[in-house]
């Protein structure tokens, strides 16, 4: 099973919904890929999330018929998160480019990433369409690449 690591600041909001609807995209489409998702600043020092998820990220998930699966709260990026997958990817360069050349200098440069923008900056119905039109344009490229 390939794996692709969807990373965000939190690991609450964007790559977790990217995670749950790429699994349900790839399922449908009977892809040997797996999503996983963790957070840059999960840390205590760190984002401190008021739950397990975002209300955003769960409303727009709902909204396309699915529901989050067992509960879990955001997990901190390791060193030892990035050789397992075979894509990873960071939802926004400007701001998680210098967190990840900070953290994982030998890693930032084999990453790809993505301009969808958090809640500061895009309303959730439009970050999210953007990112489900992503994530749908990677399943195309990986089913036919792999």
């Amino acid at each position: 099973m390939n794996r692709v690591l969807f990373l965000c600041s939190g690991n609450y909001y964007r790559s977790r919904f990217a995670e749950v609807l790429f699994n349900h995209l790839a399922r449908q489409a009977n892809a040997a890929w797996i999503a996983d998702s963790r957070g840059l600043r999960v840390q205590k020092d760190g984002i401190v999330n008021v739950g397990p998820i975002s209300r955003h990220a769960l409303e727009a998930l709902a909204a396309r018929g699915l529901d989050v699966p067992a509960e879990r709260w955001p997990r901190q990026v390791t060193a030892e998160d990035f050789p397992t997958a075979q894509i990873v990817i960071a939802l926004k360069e400007a701001e998680h480019r210098p967190m990840l050349e900070q953290l994982f200098p030998h890693w930032a440069q084999k990453i790809r990433y993505w301009h969808v923008h958090d809640l500061d900056a895009a309303l959730p119905d439009e970050a999210l369409q953007e990112l489900e039109a992503l994530i749908r344009e990677l399943l195309v490229e990986v089913t036919t690449e792999h």
